[in-house]
């Protein structure tokens, strides 16, 4: 498995980044260009190499300004995610046409047609892949595709920090950018310019990673997502507790500050109706930016990420088999939180959770299963029974006793591992009227009465009460 390492630029020269900001939004361009003429019907079945050598044969290369190694990997890299994006949609469209007939042989032509790209001429799948395939456009002028022979990588003596020498626009000229670590980049290699900093952005195999020499735990732990926490394993240690915190000021912040601007776009848009462009435009170009919110907005999920990963690899110390609830599918809630509250949940990261528990698993050898998510919170594991949940605390309506809501969901997603009737795509009525069956066939059980169970003469037994 590979995974994606950033190194960061240190000290860059302005220069530098200047000459870095010039190719980055050519190549912009020619990213565009590509979306824009090859990302919908007519770019189906069409390779790099062909629109390569059909712009190198008419002139448009050349109209480019740009080197040859820098474009043409722009451009195979723009193809590549036009074919992602086509495959995205298939997934759609597999799913209507399961949806649409029963017939083995008419699903298996169709299936075989959306594989091999020659859905274009047939009617049905060609307007299903117009429906769920949307034409899109590329606005992305900050990146630089390096091939892995057209760069050089060197450490200095000073501090032992690596320097990287990057083509640059003139032919033989090369930008040489002083990074922030020690260990030189590999592979082919993708330059991101964000606020007057460079992003080396690069793969390499897990295994080469510090964290993937860590052994894993011994044990057998199941774990409930949270939005308070990361997680919470069926021992009831709560891992992860700033994410909370994290996404509640994030979000509060968020809204304040989108209300101060609406005020300020209002007063703009007032001012442009009184003929006063001056104002409006000052208070668009001095008020209303993004430069500053996207820098907090990538400092947020950076903290996100480390808070989460870190979780992670604290659950994946104590077990070597991790059972998690799948959360792939939304479940609709019929209860009222409140503005705030679903504002706040919006922001909720379940699929950076879901991407480190699978990295993490993966790369330090702990085995991972996804089990039903399917009312794991609302069981008190006392009796098995369906209790009461009130916020972060669940009531067993048999026992009473008192359960914190993940810790029981963590040990309900432990035993529903082996749960041989409820399955990972047990749909969630189903689930609930299986839960509501053992109930009642619980009881139905007669209760035993304590007097009559005796190990010897003068050793009674007690007896167990019904349900427990």
């Amino acid at each position: 498995m590979k995974v994606t390492r950033i190194a960061y630029s240190r000290s860059l020269n302005r220069g530098k980044y200047v000459q870095l900001a010039e190719q980055a939004q050519r190549l912009g361009a020619v990213r565009s260009k590509v979306w824009r003429e090859y990302g919908s019907i007519r770019g189906v079945g069409i390779r790099d190499r062909q629109i390569r050598d059909q712009w190198m044969s008419d002139g448009t290369a050349a109209a480019f300004g740009l080197p040859a190694n820098a474009w043409k990997e722009t451009l195979r890299d723009s193809v590549a995610d036009v074919a992602a994006s086509r495959e995205a949609a298939k997934v759609t469209v597999r799913k209507a046409i399961h949806h649409r007939t029963g017939d083995l042989g008419e699903r298996k032509r169709l299936y075989t047609a959306l594989k091999h790209d020659s859905w274009v001429s047939d009617t049905y799948l060609r307007r299903l892949m117009r429906r769920h395939w949307k034409r899109s456009s590329s606005r992305v002028a900050n990146q630089i595709v390096v091939r892995s022979d057209a760069y050089r990588a060197f450490q200095l003596a000073e501090n032992g920090d690596i320097w990287l020498s990057v083509p640059g626009l003139e032919r033989r000229q090369t930008v040489k950018i002083p990074l922030n670590t020690t260990a030189a980049p590999s592979g082919t290699l993708r330059l991101i310019l964000r606020f007057d900093r460079v992003e080396v952005h690069y793969q390499v195999e897990a295994t080469e990673l510090a964290t993937s020499k860590r052994p894993c735990g011994v044990g057998t732990i199941g774990v409930d997502k949270g939005y308070s926490e990361v997680l919470t394993d069926s021992e009831g240690v709560r891992h992860g507790v700033r994410l909370g915190e994290l996404l509640s000021s994030e979000s509060d912040h968020r809204k304040a500050k989108n209300a101060r601007r609406a005020k300020l776009r209002a007063v703009a848009a007032k001012a442009r109706e009184l003929g006063d462009c001056a104002k409006a435009d000052r208070i668009g170009r001095n008020n209303l930016g993004t430069v500053k919110h996207d820098r907090r907005k990538l400092r947020f999920e950076r903290q996100v990420r480390t808070e989460t990963f870190t979780a992670v690899h604290r659950v994946v110390d104590k077990a070597s088999h991790i059972v998690v609830e799948d959360l792939a599918r939304t479940f609709l809630s019929r209860r009222r939180l409140g503005k705030n509250t679903n504002r706040r949940l919006a922001a909720w990261t379940k699929g950076v959770t879901a991407e480190a528990i699978a990295n993490v698993s993966e790369r330090r050898g702990s085995a991972l299963t996804l089990v039903n998510a399917a009312y794991t919170s609302q069981v008190a594991p006392c009796c098995n029974v369906l209790g009461h949940r009130s916020g972060d605390r669940l009531d067993c309506t048999r026992c009473r006793a008192v359960w914190q809501a993940d810790h029981a969901a963590a040990i309900n997603v432990l035993r529903r591992n082996a749960d041989p009737d409820i399955g990972l795509w047990t749909p969630p009525p189903r689930v609930k009227q299986i839960l509501q069956q053992r109930d009642r066939h619980r009881t139905r059980l007669p209760v035993q009465d304590p007097s009559t169970l005796v190990r010897g003469a003068n050793h009674p037994i007690q007896a167990t009460a019904p349900g427990r």
